[in-house]
């Protein structure tokens, strides 16, 4: 298993090109939002982000920051846990598709077009980042990149929701997708973003080698999220 990263990262899926097409990215996009919803994605970022936004006053207003924000599916669902709980969040998300920061709109989500390892905020300049199902899209020194930055712009938590490597849950993810009709660009990035997952040492390693302690933990769907406190986890 470990061999074949390095492989799925020499394959290119549709979302890592920032020229393709916008109705191709849009329906990607809305495709992974399905299987957020249905396969775990979504419960675990938000998991990992409810244990900041409890420790934050009702009436308070924060700044959530999404880096890699699709359609904003997760970004979304956590303004309305928060709302519940009497907190307002103000959502930022950051694409790289301009369709996709269009889509971030209609859902009252400021777009910024951006890179993940060149964020245009200064330190500190939100309360919460979160980085969901995107860092596997990066490789060594990239990906190390992407986690500082986090770590920089955000002042209060950070959380990492990404997917755990493993052949049962790319051949799980491929025979689910035809039940829930994903298009066939869908299919195959699914199973190359499954084998371009971590295990759960490597993200530990991965973040520790960027400078920052994060706590790592397994989430059901074979996911992974990594959280902490800028300046170390406390």
């Amino acid at each position: 298993m470990r061999s074949l990263r390095p492989w799925a990262l020499r394959r290119k899926e549709l979302l890592d090109d920032p020229a393709a097409d916008g109705a191709a990215v849009l329906s990607s996009l809305a495709d992974v939002a399905i299987s957020n919803r249905l396969l775990g994605g979504s419960r675990a970022a938000l998991a990992a982000l409810d244990r900041f936004l409890r420790a934050v006053p009702a009436g308070r207003t924060a700044v959530l920051l999404d880096v890699g924000a699709g359609i904003g599916d997760i970004p979304a669902a956590a303004a309305r846990r928060a709302r519940a709980r009497g907190l307002t969040l103000r959502l930022l998300g950051v694409e790289r598709h301009h369709a996709a920061a269009r889509a971030l709109a209609e859902r009252a989500i400021a777009g910024i077009i951006a890179e993940a390892g060149a964020l245009p905020f200064r330190d500190g300049a939100v309360d919460f980042a979160l980085c969901s199902q995107l860092l596997h899209h990066f490789g060594g020194a990239a990906a190390e990149g992407v986690v500082r930055e986090l770590d920089r712009v955000a002042r209060s938590g950070v959380v990492i929701a990404d997917l755990r490597r493993s052949l049962l849950a790319a051949a799980g993810f491929f025979l689910a997708s035809w039940p829930l009709r994903f298009n066939a660009v869908t299919r195959r990035d699914g199973v190359t973003s499954v084998l371009r997952g971590y295990r759960a040492a490597e993200l530990t390693n991965l973040c520790r080698a960027a400078g920052v302690e994060a706590r790592v933990r397994r989430h059901a769907g074979f996911r992974l999220t990594a959280s902490w406190r800028p300046g170390g986890w406390r």
